[in-house]
């Protein structure tokens, strides 16, 4: 049985501004991009919803893994997120989620989504996350929604990504599962969203950390490059995914987002946008610069760290005088 929520070819998908403009970080992390193509699919503006940016954290030895917040996909675009319990084959229950008119946002493995090409695709087994919106299990094809893009996969990959060759595999656990169901409230739109969106805004601005991310950072990062630098380059992309990547990508969406309010015509933003957009570049020439010193075998000049610290507590404050004064 053939089912498809959305009529797409990735032949001829066009992407959101997103995934298409130049950007310092061309991905950010497998579930926000998956949600930036499927509510720019449904017509909808995944730029309202980036508030979420503002409010992440040094989390001790990662910064925060930044996402939509279900609570946010709820109230800009009615869409109600819940967990889906894996109980039958998965593809059965794509099948009948999809029926329902349900996309579903399931880990995969990486090593037979051929949009990974070049980096995991038949070399890595590393988990996903995408977003269903197509299924056919005769056919064996399987249409969704990863990175930067709407992408296909057939035959022997449909067969080994939803392990269905073979006996089941009892050390294969079930991947975690989503669905996005939708209300009969219509989501937000012109105004209505931007008041929404500001509300958000203003909401991840009263939880901002008490102490600087970025003072704390500083200390682990000093004390963990004395192994880092005799550790292989695949540690120092494990290491950059959790801690560089993580905030450099989301500050830079963070940016995005002032300057979407700034078309709206927010005023006053010119201040945190600069200092907010200065975190997101620095992180991309601070994973240069440790990429270089893992290699040869030296220490890093954490100076840099020290002045995002002073960029985020300028940027933040800014933000607070406009939005919470």
């Amino acid at each position: 049985m053939s089912q498809q929520l959305l009529a797409l070819d990735p032949q001829t998908y066009t992407r959101h501004l997103l995934h298409t403009q130049e950007r310092e970080w061309a991905e950010t992390n497998c579930y926000v991009d998956v949600w930036i193509e499927l509510l720019h699919a449904r017509g909808l503006e995944p730029i309202a919803g980036l508030p979420f940016t503002l409010g992440i954290d040094f989390e001790g030895d990662q910064w925060t893994f930044f996402k939509y917040q279900v609570a946010d996909l709820f109230e800009l675009y009615s869409l109600d997120v819940q967990e889906l319990a894996l109980y039958r084959p998965l593809t059965a229950h794509i099948e009948e989620q999809l029926s329902l008119g349900r996309p579903l946002l399931v880990e995969l493995d990486s090593y037979y989504l051929p949009d990974t090409a070049g980096s995991a695709y038949q070399l890595e087994h590393v988990k996903t996350t995408v977003a269903v919106v197509e299924i056919d299990v005769e056919q064996r094809r399987l249409g969704y929604f990863h990175a930067q893009g709407y992408y296909h996969l057939h035959g022997d990959d449909f067969a080994n990504v939803f392990h269905l060759n073979g006996e089941k595999n009892p050390h294969i656990l079930p991947p975690y599962c989503e669905i996005v169901k939708t209300t009969h409230q219509p989501p937000l739109q012109g105004d209505a969203l931007l008041g929404a969106s500001l509300g958000l805004l203003k909401r991840q601005l009263q939880r901002l950390p008490d102490e600087n991310p970025f003072v704390k950072f500083r200390a682990r990062f000093e004390a963990d490059m004395r192994w880092l630098i005799n550790e292989p380059i695949t540690t120092f992309h494990q290491y950059s995914f959790a801690t560089l990547r993580q905030f450099g990508a989301c500050y830079e969406l963070a940016a995005t987002y002032l300057k979407w309010l700034q078309g709206q015509n927010v005023a006053g933003l010119d201040g945190a946008i600069e200092s907010i957009s200065w975190l997101s570049t620095s992180a991309k020439t601070l994973q240069f610069q440790l990429a270089r010193a893992m290699a040869r075998k030296k220490p890093i000049d954490f100076t840099p760290v020290d002045q995002m610290a002073e960029h985020w507590s300028r940027g933040m404050e800014q933000l607070k005088a406009v939005f919470l004064a």
